[in-house]
């Protein structure tokens, strides 16, 4: 993405629609730029730190931190959290300026906890979760702490919510995943003095679902494929607004539209964007918010737009989406886990 890219009608449009637009990446060049074209936050992941350490620009803190001792593990999350920590102080106006509403800089804590050789119990898993988010978040106003919505990242949330700490809920599938994140933030914000500073979000993934579809359910009617991910994710949208108007607090509680990203090549790039464009936060691939920068739509609010009612009934009947939920969860934490396996061992290469 070129560095030069500023605020366009296409992005303000979206933005004006009540979207915040955040980024899926901490690459520094990619935060100066997108900052200048209206994106109010950024998330990192495994992948993202490891693509940005093979690209070389960071070999030199990669020394330092293996000539101070430290090991290949130690070394990743010390670069992860210099990379993160760097974006946050380019978001940190926004935050200020928003009381606490915005701008925030998502860390996902260690995805090993999920790792398929993991031998710890729920209960031990929740208690390392609830250790490293007071960890990685102290000192950092803006530092949202990533858990994922399995259980022991589940068991995690009251605990880290009434330690005070942002939270971002991700790898969210379903309304059962949403529902038990959300209940529990609930309770550990009613274990808080006050609630001014109260954040919680919610990262429903939505291009997954429809990849899931295409592949298990081709039967489908052509009106219907493709449009499971975004029924899902308007649907528990709809659950968030309705739960948070009854349990009212100083800052919004919100759902992050994640993996906007589109899969399959007919799509246009945007067509998450624009179904989900009006509310809460999408935080986009680069190159989706580079393909929006360079076109010449204008997005008006459409999460509260539902597919056409023989649609809705089709997917909510048609689809097992007890099974899409276990299916793409065990393919998720393979995504989660694998990459920080090969971040550790490309600084460990990176080290020698």
């Amino acid at each position: 993405m070129s560095n030069t890219l500023v605020p366009n009608q296409s992005i303000l449009s979206l933005i004006k629609t009540g979207t915040k637009l955040w980024l899926d990446s901490v690459d520094p060049d990619l935060v100066a730029s997108n900052v200048k074209m209206g994106v109010s936050g950024a998330t990192s992941n495994p992948i993202i730190i490891s693509d940005l350490i093979k690209s070389g620009r960071f070999d030199k803190s990669i020394h330092e931190f293996t000539r101070a001792g430290f090991d290949a593990e130690t070394a990743a999350w010390k670069v992860t959290d210099l990379l993160v920590a760097d974006a946050e102080a380019v978001f940190r106006p926004i935050f200020d300026k928003t009381k606490g509403d915005d701008g925030y800089v998502s860390f996902e804590l260690d995805p090993l906890l999920e790792d398929q050789a993991n031998t710890l119990s729920v209960p031990e898993r929740a208690r390392r979760y609830v250790e490293l988010a007071k960890s990685w978040s102290k000192g950092h106003p803006n530092r949202m702490i990533k858990v994922p919505a399995t259980p022991g990242g589940l068991a995690a949330v009251e605990d880290i919510t009434a330690a005070g700490i942002p939270l971002n809920v991700t790898l969210i599938f379903s309304d059962r995943q949403y529902k038990t994140a959300r209940d529990a933030v609930w309770r550990g914000a009613k274990r808080l003095k006050n609630l001014d500073h109260l954040k919680s979000v919610y990262s429903i993934f939505v291009s997954r679902i429809d990849v899931y579809t295409a592949s298990k359910y081709p039967g489908l009617s052509p009106d219907a494929q493709g449009l499971a991910g975004i029924l899902n994710a308007q649907l528990l949208w709809q659950e968030n607004q309705k739960f948070w108007a009854e349990h009212k607090t100083p800052l919004k509680q919100e759902i992050i539209f994640a993996s906007t990203g589109t899969k399959n090549p007919a799509d246009k790039p945007w067509k998450y964007v624009a179904a989900l464009a009006g509310s809460d936060i999408q935080t986009n691939p680069p190159a989706t918010n580079d393909a929006i920068a360079k076109s010449s739509e204008t997005f008006t609010g459409q999460i509260n737009q539902l597919p056409a009612k023989l649609i809705v009934e089709e997917l909510l009947s048609k689809i097992d989406w007890i099974k899409l939920e276990e299916d793409l969860m065990r393919d998720g934490l393979a995504k989660f886990a694998d990459p920080h396996k090969t971040l550790i061992e490309l600084v460990s290469k990176k080290a020698h």
